[in-house]
């Protein structure tokens, strides 16, 4: 049995092998999207080309978080486990893994982590988990620690698309209708784990130029930090920030990684979301 393992939901983007060759035990637990009658589980599978296809086809589609067995099923494997969940104000991953946490015997030895937040965040998170239990500290020391870390992390997003937002209640009908049928391409950021409008920008190429600006305004040093774009079918937007935020600001590394089911799902094609 391992010392310590570290659980995460599909909204990370990262799958199971994240963590492979280091002696920490790792998994992810998939949320599941249903499309019409389609369903896709968000592993390290799923296909999200026919995803998004079935979505654009079927006249409603949703989402759905873990059930507490599923993390339940896993404690056992380790001393200590800690759980790292999409925001408890946009999904039920947090309570899910709450109530798995109280019915186990020993739950006193797992800590369940709400990221606030969603995909580069919970990545952030995890590893700063790594970090801290790679330097010998106890679960009690690294459960003191990693919340303050979680506080001090920040997401901004840019999407072209809202209709998911919208239909499942997580942006409001008014604003998405503003932002689809203006060009108004509006920067958002995660606030106390609620999405919140920061600004609103005519044209995709002044929002991207605009988010650039405020990250550098945001912090005089990021010498220790790493930022996380990830991105749905964005790529080359996704390089092309990478180029200009690294002309702006010293990030120790800046990453790019592809959007997996759940992140997709919302953000849905040219979406990007940046975390650091």
């Amino acid at each position: 049995m391992k010392k310590f393992q570290i659980l995460v939901d599909s909204a990370s983007d990262l799958k199971n092998d994240y963590l492979d060759g280091l002696d920490i035990g790792f998994k992810v637990i998939p949320l599941t999207i249903h499309a019409g009658e389609k369903e896709f589980i968000d592993d390290d599978n799923i296909d999200i080309d026919a995803m998004l296809e079935a979505m654009h086809a079927c006249k409603k589609s949703t989402s759905a978080c873990p059930a507490p067995q599923s993390f339940l099923d896993e404690f056992d494997k380790a001393e200590h486990t800690f759980v790292v969940t999409i925001t408890a104000k946009l999904s039920g991953c947090y309570n899910s893994a709450m109530v798995a946490k109280q019915s186990y015997e020993h739950g006193e030895n797992v800590h369940v982590i709400d990221s606030k937040a969603t995909c580069g965040t919970e990545v952030l998170i995890v590893n700063k988990l790594v970090k801290l239990i790679n330097e010998g500290l106890s679960f009690e020391e690294i459960v003191a620690k990693i919340e303050e870390y979680r506080d001090s992390k920040s997401l901004w997003f840019i999407l072209q698309k809202f209709d998911n937002l919208v239909n499942n209640g997580r942006m409001s009908k008014i604003a998405g209708i503003i932002a689809s049928k203006l060009v108004i391409r509006p920067i958002c950021i995660a606030y106390e784990g609620e999405i919140k409008m920061l600004k609103k920008i005519i044209g995709i190429k002044n929002a991207f130029a605009k988010l650039v600006q405020l990250i550098k305004e945001k912090k005089q040093d990021y010498s220790e930090d790493t930022l996380i774009i990830s991105h749905c079918k964005a790529e080359e937007e996704a390089k092309s920030l990478k180029a200009d935020i690294e002309k702006e600001c010293n990030f120790k590394e800046i990453q790019i990684m592809p959007m997996r089911g759940l992140c997709s799902y919302y953000a849905l094609e040219k979406g990007v979301i940046l975390c650091h």
